[in-house]
Protein backbone atom coordinates (compact mmCIF):
# COMPACT_ATOMS: atom_id res chain seq x y z
CA UNK A 1 0.00 0.00 0.00
CA UNK A 2 1.39 3.41 -0.96
CA UNK A 3 2.42 5.66 1.87
CA UNK A 4 0.13 8.76 1.87
CA UNK A 5 2.96 10.84 3.33
CA UNK A 6 5.20 9.92 0.41
CA UNK A 7 2.40 10.76 -1.99
CA UNK A 8 1.91 14.18 -0.43
CA UNK A 9 5.68 14.79 -0.53
CA UNK A 10 5.89 13.91 -4.24
CA UNK A 11 2.86 16.04 -5.05
CA UNK A 12 4.25 18.99 -3.09
CA UNK A 13 7.68 18.68 -4.74
CA UNK A 14 6.11 18.56 -8.19
CA UNK A 15 4.04 21.66 -7.45
CA UNK A 16 7.12 23.51 -6.17
CA UNK A 17 9.09 22.52 -9.28
CA UNK A 18 6.23 23.71 -11.49
CA UNK A 19 6.14 27.07 -9.67
CA UNK A 20 9.90 27.52 -10.13
CA UNK A 21 9.63 26.59 -13.81
CA UNK A 22 6.86 29.14 -14.40
CA UNK A 23 8.77 31.76 -12.45
CA UNK A 24 11.95 31.06 -14.40
CA UNK A 25 10.14 31.46 -17.72
CA UNK A 26 8.66 34.77 -16.59
CA UNK A 27 12.07 35.93 -15.37
CA UNK A 28 13.82 35.00 -18.64
CA UNK A 29 11.03 36.66 -20.63
CA UNK A 30 11.61 39.85 -18.63
CA UNK A 31 15.35 39.62 -19.39
CA UNK A 32 14.75 39.26 -23.12
CA UNK A 33 12.16 42.03 -23.13
CA UNK A 34 14.58 44.46 -21.50
CA UNK A 35 17.34 43.41 -23.89
CA UNK A 36 15.09 43.84 -26.93
CA UNK A 37 13.85 47.21 -25.71
CA UNK A 38 17.43 48.37 -25.25
CA UNK A 39 18.38 47.26 -28.76
CA UNK A 40 15.35 49.04 -30.26
CA UNK A 41 16.19 52.26 -28.39
CA UNK A 42 19.84 52.06 -29.49
CA UNK A 43 18.86 51.50 -33.10
CA UNK A 44 16.37 54.38 -33.16
CA UNK A 45 18.81 56.83 -31.56
CA UNK A 46 21.62 55.76 -33.91
CA UNK A 47 19.40 56.13 -36.98
CA UNK A 48 17.94 59.54 -36.12
CA UNK A 49 21.33 60.95 -35.14
CA UNK A 50 22.77 59.74 -38.45
CA UNK A 51 20.05 61.74 -40.25
CA UNK A 52 20.93 64.98 -38.45
CA UNK A 53 24.00 66.83 -39.80
CA UNK A 54 23.97 69.11 -36.77
CA UNK A 55 24.08 66.20 -34.31
CA UNK A 56 26.75 64.43 -36.34
CA UNK A 57 28.94 67.52 -36.34
CA UNK A 58 28.40 68.02 -32.61
CA UNK A 59 29.51 64.47 -31.91
CA UNK A 60 32.15 63.68 -34.52
CA UNK A 61 33.43 67.19 -35.16
CA UNK A 62 34.20 68.11 -31.56
CA UNK A 63 35.90 66.56 -28.50
CA UNK A 64 32.42 65.38 -27.49
CA UNK A 65 33.27 62.31 -29.58
CA UNK A 66 35.44 60.93 -26.78
CA UNK A 67 32.69 61.46 -24.23
CA UNK A 68 30.16 59.64 -26.43
CA UNK A 69 32.55 56.77 -27.17
CA UNK A 70 33.72 56.25 -23.59
CA UNK A 71 30.45 56.95 -21.78
CA UNK A 72 28.91 53.49 -22.43
CA UNK A 73 31.98 51.82 -20.91
CA UNK A 74 31.81 54.05 -17.85
CA UNK A 75 28.07 53.51 -17.42
CA UNK A 76 28.37 49.72 -17.71
CA UNK A 77 31.10 49.61 -15.04
CA UNK A 78 29.11 51.94 -12.77
CA UNK A 79 26.01 49.84 -13.34
CA UNK A 80 27.76 46.59 -12.37
CA UNK A 81 29.37 48.06 -9.25
CA UNK A 82 26.37 50.01 -7.92
CA UNK A 83 23.48 47.74 -8.88
CA UNK A 84 23.10 46.24 -5.41
CA UNK A 85 22.60 49.70 -3.88
CA UNK A 86 20.18 50.96 -6.53
CA UNK A 87 16.43 50.71 -6.50
CA UNK A 88 14.86 48.77 -9.34
CA UNK A 89 13.49 51.99 -10.85
CA UNK A 90 16.96 53.62 -10.80
CA UNK A 91 18.47 50.53 -12.43
CA UNK A 92 15.85 50.67 -15.18
CA UNK A 93 16.46 54.36 -15.81
CA UNK A 94 20.25 53.85 -15.99
CA UNK A 95 19.78 50.94 -18.40
CA UNK A 96 17.73 53.07 -20.79
CA UNK A 97 20.26 55.90 -20.53
CA UNK A 98 23.01 53.42 -21.38
CA UNK A 99 21.10 52.14 -24.42
CA UNK A 100 20.48 55.70 -25.67
CA UNK A 101 24.13 56.72 -25.24
CA UNK A 102 25.20 53.56 -27.03
CA UNK A 103 22.96 54.67 -29.90
CA UNK A 104 24.86 57.96 -30.08
CA UNK A 105 28.18 56.12 -30.29
CA UNK A 106 26.92 53.72 -32.97
CA UNK A 107 25.35 56.31 -35.27
CA UNK A 108 28.44 56.14 -37.48
CA UNK A 109 27.46 52.71 -38.83
CA UNK A 110 24.63 54.28 -40.87
CA UNK A 111 27.23 56.50 -42.50
CA UNK A 112 29.85 53.79 -43.04
CA UNK A 113 27.57 50.95 -44.27
CA UNK A 114 24.56 50.67 -46.55
CA UNK A 115 21.15 50.31 -44.96
CA UNK A 116 20.49 47.00 -46.73
CA UNK A 117 23.68 45.43 -45.43
CA UNK A 118 22.99 46.71 -41.90
CA UNK A 119 19.57 45.05 -41.98
CA UNK A 120 21.06 41.83 -43.38
CA UNK A 121 23.74 41.68 -40.70
CA UNK A 122 21.16 42.41 -38.01
CA UNK A 123 19.12 39.35 -39.00
CA UNK A 124 22.26 37.20 -39.23
CA UNK A 125 23.20 38.35 -35.73
CA UNK A 126 19.68 37.80 -34.41
CA UNK A 127 19.60 34.23 -35.74
CA UNK A 128 23.03 33.38 -34.36
CA UNK A 129 22.26 34.99 -31.01
CA UNK A 130 18.91 33.20 -30.68
CA UNK A 131 20.48 29.82 -31.42
CA UNK A 132 23.32 30.22 -28.94
CA UNK A 133 21.11 31.71 -26.24
CA UNK A 134 18.69 28.79 -26.61
CA UNK A 135 21.62 26.41 -26.30
CA UNK A 136 22.80 28.13 -23.14
CA UNK A 137 19.30 27.96 -21.69
CA UNK A 138 18.60 24.31 -22.45
CA UNK A 139 21.98 22.58 -22.18
CA UNK A 140 22.71 20.44 -19.13
CA UNK A 141 26.43 20.92 -19.63
CA UNK A 142 28.19 23.28 -17.22
CA UNK A 143 29.66 26.08 -19.33
CA UNK A 144 31.66 27.63 -16.48
CA UNK A 145 34.98 26.28 -17.78
CA UNK A 146 34.27 27.54 -21.29
CA UNK A 147 33.22 30.89 -19.84
CA UNK A 148 36.52 31.40 -18.05
CA UNK A 149 38.40 30.63 -21.26
CA UNK A 150 36.18 33.02 -23.24
CA UNK A 151 36.68 35.79 -20.70
CA UNK A 152 40.46 35.47 -21.06
CA UNK A 153 39.96 35.56 -24.83
CA UNK A 154 37.93 38.74 -24.45
CA UNK A 155 40.72 40.41 -22.48
CA UNK A 156 43.23 39.41 -25.16
CA UNK A 157 40.88 40.67 -27.86
CA UNK A 158 40.61 44.09 -26.20
CA UNK A 159 44.38 44.40 -25.80
CA UNK A 160 45.06 43.32 -29.40
CA UNK A 161 42.43 45.78 -30.68
CA UNK A 162 44.11 48.63 -28.82
CA UNK A 163 47.48 47.63 -30.28
CA UNK A 164 46.00 47.54 -33.77
CA UNK A 165 44.81 51.14 -33.38
CA UNK A 166 48.48 52.06 -33.79
CA UNK A 167 49.54 49.25 -36.18
CA UNK A 168 46.56 49.62 -38.56
CA UNK A 169 47.13 46.07 -39.81
CA UNK A 170 44.32 44.75 -42.04
CA UNK A 171 45.47 41.14 -41.50
CA UNK A 172 45.36 41.56 -37.73
CA UNK A 173 41.98 43.26 -37.98
CA UNK A 174 40.60 40.30 -39.95
CA UNK A 175 41.96 37.87 -37.35
CA UNK A 176 40.45 39.94 -34.54
CA UNK A 177 37.08 39.92 -36.30
CA UNK A 178 37.12 36.12 -36.54
CA UNK A 179 38.15 35.76 -32.91
CA UNK A 180 35.57 38.35 -31.86
CA UNK A 181 32.73 36.42 -33.51
CA UNK A 182 33.83 33.17 -31.84
CA UNK A 183 34.24 34.80 -28.44
CA UNK A 184 30.83 36.51 -28.41
CA UNK A 185 29.04 33.48 -29.83
CA UNK A 186 30.38 31.51 -26.89
CA UNK A 187 29.70 34.29 -24.39
CA UNK A 188 26.06 34.42 -25.49
CA UNK A 189 25.57 30.80 -24.42
CA UNK A 190 27.59 31.22 -21.23
CA UNK A 191 25.85 34.42 -20.15
CA UNK A 192 22.43 32.89 -20.80
CA UNK A 193 23.29 29.96 -18.54
CA UNK A 194 24.61 32.34 -15.85
CA UNK A 195 21.45 34.46 -16.07
CA UNK A 196 19.33 31.34 -15.71
CA UNK A 197 21.34 30.32 -12.63
CA UNK A 198 20.89 33.79 -11.13
CA UNK A 199 17.19 33.11 -10.83
CA UNK A 200 15.94 32.05 -7.41
CA UNK A 201 12.33 31.80 -6.32
CA UNK A 202 11.34 34.07 -3.46
CA UNK A 203 13.72 36.95 -4.16
CA UNK A 204 10.87 39.41 -4.43
CA UNK A 205 9.90 41.79 -7.20
CA UNK A 206 12.60 44.38 -6.45
CA UNK A 207 15.61 42.02 -6.55
CA UNK A 208 14.10 40.00 -9.39
CA UNK A 209 13.80 43.12 -11.54
CA UNK A 210 17.40 44.15 -10.85
CA UNK A 211 18.60 40.66 -11.73
CA UNK A 212 16.62 40.80 -14.97
CA UNK A 213 18.11 44.19 -15.90
CA UNK A 214 21.65 42.98 -15.19
CA UNK A 215 21.02 39.90 -17.31
CA UNK A 216 19.58 42.04 -20.09
CA UNK A 217 22.68 44.25 -20.04
CA UNK A 218 24.97 41.23 -20.44
CA UNK A 219 23.00 39.82 -23.36
CA UNK A 220 22.66 43.29 -24.89
CA UNK A 221 26.45 43.69 -24.92
CA UNK A 222 26.89 40.21 -26.40
CA UNK A 223 24.43 41.06 -29.19
CA UNK A 224 25.93 44.48 -29.97
CA UNK A 225 29.50 43.17 -30.12
CA UNK A 226 28.48 40.17 -32.22
CA UNK A 227 26.64 42.52 -34.59
CA UNK A 228 29.65 44.81 -34.97
CA UNK A 229 32.01 41.92 -35.73
CA UNK A 230 29.59 40.40 -38.23
CA UNK A 231 29.24 43.84 -39.81
CA UNK A 232 32.95 43.80 -40.62
CA UNK A 233 32.44 40.56 -42.57
CA UNK A 234 29.09 41.05 -44.25
CA UNK A 235 28.56 44.82 -44.27
CA UNK A 236 28.84 46.76 -47.53
CA UNK A 237 30.66 50.02 -47.05
CA UNK A 238 29.35 53.17 -48.67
Amino acid sequence: MANPIDRRYVTGAAAAAADIDVGLRQYMLKVYNYMTGGLVLTGLVAFFVSQSPGMLHAIYGTPLLWVVMLAPIGISFFFSMRLQRMSASSAQMLYWVFAAVMGLSLSFIFLAYTGVSIARVFFITAGTFAGMSLYGYTTKRDLAGMGSFLFMGLIGLIIASLVNVFLQSSALQFALSVIGVLVFVGLTAWDTQRIKEMYAAGDGEEIGTKKAILGALRLYLDFINLFLYFLQFFGNRR
